[in-house]
């Protein structure tokens, strides 16, 4: 687990940035002016015209059309059945941005949300020490306006020639109807950052839903796992797993109630620092296969139904060699 957030942050970044020059070098976006899509620089046209053969046209249609989206559908379902909100919480350019935000909040007033009713600890076992102060107000409010009209600017370059946005944008000559969306655009998304984040990435995000949805139905996906058989170990702690997790998530809980994870395994990274001075093995693991069937709710009763090689390392699951002295 050690730098899998460094690796997480990094491929964040690295999606961010295809968000902002995808349109730029048109590998991707509508434009409104041709009234077609354009694809890695070559417009994107059905050709549909009434003096083709009909057969012609439907071939057209299917291989233009429905197939690149059916393959694209297909790929998201394989890709949620057997890892969740992999692209929430590894790629998606809102999320990381939820993530800023979330820590600068903390920063500011000790809570993740304004909604909170209690302040987070300053000091957790995990390690991490925050103390609040008012001046990360002005930091996080700066930081807010500032993606929102990002966000607001890279939406419309996916809509018009990005040439003509930022070359107006440069110069100060955007036209009105240009003003009104970037605008109106960056109120809601500041909006929506400051108070609704959340809200939107468990309820109103389509591709988020999508992929939990996908990911309920494979019992046997990766799913965060607790050791109840080390349940113990917990008796002390300052639950930091769920204070690490973005979402606000109950990582020791069955899956349903895990229904929005993201798979950013902050929350197994939280269980190893408070571990590392007591057992040394976490009592959080992500599982998959037979391991995530309990987690997923089959099997369990009043004893835990987790395998204990399930949380074994892989020294403790290797077969021990015995003298023959």
């Amino acid at each position: 687990m050690i730098g899998i957030q460094r690796k997480r942050r990094f491929w964040q970044a690295l999606f961010f940035m295809l968000f902002l020059l995808t349109p730029v070098f048109d590998i991707f976006r509508f434009d409104l002016n041709e009234m077609h899509f354009i694809i890695f620089q070559h417009p994107w046209l059905l050709d549909i015209n009434p003096v083709r053969a009909r057969l012609d046209m439907m071939w057209d249609l299917f291989f233009r059309f429905f197939l690149p989206a059916i393959l694209i559908i297909a790929l998201g379902v394989v890709v949620s059945w057997k890892w969740g909100r992999l692209y929430c919480g590894w790629l998606c350019p809102h999320y990381s941005v939820v993530e800023i935000i979330n820590n600068l909040v903390r920063r500011a007033s000790g809570k993740i949300t304004l909604w909170d009713a209690d302040k987070l600890p300053q000091v957790q076992q995990d390690g991490t020490q925050i103390k609040p102060h008012r001046a990360w107000w002005l930091v996080t409010a700066i930081t807010v306006l500032f993606f929102s009209f990002i966000w607001a600017v890279v939406t419309l370059t996916y809509l018009l020639p990005p040439s003509e946005i930022y070359g107006n944008l440069w110069h100060g000559k955007l036209t009105f109807n240009q003003s009104v969306f970037i605008g109106l655009l960056t109120l809601a998304l500041s909006l929506e950052f400051t108070l609704a984040r959340h809200l939107f990435c468990r309820y109103g995000c389509s591709i988020g839903l999508f992929q939990s949805l996908v990911w309920m139905i494979n019992k046997k996906a990766m799913v965060v796992g607790f050791d109840r058989q080390r349940a113990t170990l917990c008796t002390d702690c300052d639950s930091s797993c769920e204070l690490a997790c973005p979402m606000q998530l109950k990582p020791r809980s069955l899956k349903r109630n895990m229904f929005t994870c993201t798979q950013c395994m902050k929350c197994v990274e939280s269980c190893e620092n408070v571990q590392a001075n007591q057992s040394g093995i976490s009592l959080l693991k992500m599982l998959d296969g037979q391991c995530a069937l309990d987690v997923s709710g089959r099997g369990l009763g009043n004893k835990p139904s987790i395998p204990a090689q399930c949380f074994a390392t892989k020294d403790q699951t290797k077969p021990q060699r015995t003298s023959t002295l």
